[in-house]
């Protein structure tokens, strides 16, 4: 496939997804909004450390996931169609031992955990219980589903994800109205039609994958080379997702054991803005990753180097742009959206939104680790890097220090992350540090110094309105498009914006 092509399907799936998150997006900030006022802080609260908690469990599967993808895209980049079955199977075959696995341990250790260690009123215990017990059972549905998502998004059909996405989301809604049909216990109602979501797609992706990708059709095979390919690579993933998970639900343990569960809904909040932000870039990666892992696959280095450069550059502009209003406006916006809003909620938010533009620039970095397969060094230090989150921040909180404060340690240990991904990942892809620095470090840090002055001015000098906030918001677009035109691009990227302005002018002008 030429350059060009694959250029124009990774505009095409970006888009697709665009529109499917845009839609998610929406509809996901109303349906937060009114299951916080229908559960209550409290319950809001035991739901997501609870919920939280059992995601903990899913880090062997994150690895897992991570394997099935890169060796799926991987392979048919090589267009090795008999290895790419093979690899579907035993994917197949390891996701359930897994989901195995986990039911055992989560059901022994874990339910011991909850009963014993977590901040709950006893009047919610049996509910919390309920949120746990539905909770396992989502994750592994949500676990035996992962080869076949995996395979959907090695074959770039971005618009099925979208398409499939949009219907789960759709039925989230219909939970938050079912909610307040029935009389019955709501955190317990909502745990099962939760669990009937995850169940319900999981369906959908068997049935499509099994209709459409003739590899995809489960076979009992079994390789032990196969297998210890897979499970080494899992293997030194393994470390990392429990490093990344230890770092997200470990903070949020930890502040339910300091603080109770309220701050525990602000955390849950402030993730959810996290999380809606924070889908422009995935999307825009997502429709990416394929394509860095196929070019490694095809020793296409050059072209690797460039999307890891565009990747990560064009992803720091993207979620700055429409982050900065954010990070202005978050008590207005909190407000707007949320009638209840706890304490510690703005300043969550914005510390949470200032860490995913430093993780953001990580993305590209993160697959190019991946596509080369030489994860080893790559994940035991960068790991080792993200799990110091809990063993500081327990320090911290130990000494008196007020919640926020485990953020605050995630941003430090985000940037020396960063730091590290380079170093590693240079020698991995023959990937020039110094040429990386000019092309994106030494783009977007002028970008974020000039961009932010007038948006900041005008924020200062207006009073809190909705009509300070939406010129803030056209401030921002109009201020950072004229400084990332001017700074963060090149010649070469400025002429083809150019071009691309002049075509889209002329279509406009025959219409």
């Amino acid at each position: 496939m030429s350059l060009t092509e694959n250029n124009k399907r990774i505009a095409k799936n970006t888009l697709m997804l665009y529109f499917r998150m845009l839609l998610i997006m929406g509809i996901s900030l109303y349906t937060s909004r009114v299951v916080l006022n229908t559960l209550g802080v409290e319950d809001f609260g035991i739901y997501n450390v609870v919920g939280g908690f059992v995601t903990m469990f899913g880090f062997l599967n994150s690895a897992m996931a991570s394997a099935t993808q890169r060796f799926l895209a991987f392979e048919i980049g090589r267009n090795d169609i008999r290895q790419l079955r093979n690899v579907f199977s035993m994917s197949v075959n390891i996701h359930f031992i897994i989901a195995f696995a986990i039911f055992i341990f989560a059901e022994i250790i874990g339910l011991w955990f909850v009963n014993t260690q977590l901040t709950i009123p006893h009047e919610r215990m049996q509910a919390a219980r309920w949120v746990y017990q539905f909770s396992i059972m989502a994750l592994m549905v949500n676990m035996v589903s992962v080869p076949y998502n995996a395979i959907i998004i090695a074959h770039e059909r971005m618009n099925v994800f979208a398409w499939v996405s949009i219907f789960e989301v759709s039925l989230k809604l219909l939970i938050v109205f079912m909610l307040q049909w029935f009389g019955f216990d709501k955190l317990k109602l909502y745990a099962v039609l939760m669990f009937a979501v995850a169940l319900t797609i999981r369906i959908i992706y068997g049935l499509y994958c099994n209709f459409k990708f003739k590899e995809s059709k489960f076979r009992y095979f079994w390789d032990k080379t196969l297998f210890k390919t897979l499970m080494s690579y899992a293997g030194w993933n393994l470390w990392g997702n429990a490093a990344g998970v230890i770092m997200g639900q470990g903070i949020n343990i930890l502040l339910n054991i300091f603080f109770g569960p309220v701050v525990n809904a602000a955390r849950g909040i402030a993730f959810q803005v996290k999380a809606a932000i924070n889908q422009f870039v995935s999307n825009f990666q997502m429709a990416l990753n394929p394509q860095i892992i196929k070019s490694y696959a095809a020793n296409d280095l050059k072209y690797m180097h460039q999307l890891i450069f565009q990747g990560a550059k064009y992803s720091f502009f993207l979620l700055f742009t429409l982050s900065l209003p954010v990070l202005l406006e978050t008590q207005f916006i909190l407000k707007l959206w949320l009638k209840i809003v706890p304490e510690y909620t703005v300043i969550f938010t914005r510390l949470v939104i200032i860490n995913i533009l430093v993780d953001c620039i990580s993305g590209p970095l993160m697959t190019a680790a991946q596509a080369s397969g030489n994860i080893k060094l790559y994940q035991s230090i960068v790991g080792g890097l993200l799990i110091l989150n809990l063993p500081i921040s327990y320090l911290f909180l130990k000494l008196g220090f007020t919640p926020e404060v485990t953020l605050y340690i995630a941003i430090v240990i985000s940037i020396i992350a960063l730091i590290a991904r380079l170093r590693i990942i240079s020698p991995l892809v023959n990937l020039d540090i110094f040429s990386y620095l000019k092309a994106v470090l030494f783009r977007i840090i002028p970008v974020s110094v000039l961009g932010i002055v007038l948006p900041t001015i005008l924020y200062l000098l207006m009073q809190e309105s909705i009509f300070r906030f939406l010129s803030i918001g056209m401030l921002t677009l109009i201020s950072l498009a004229i400084t990332i035109y001017y700074v963060g691009l090149n010649q070469t990227e400025q002429k083809f914006m150019v071009f691309k302005a002049k075509q889209l002018l002329q279509k406009l002008r025959y219409q």
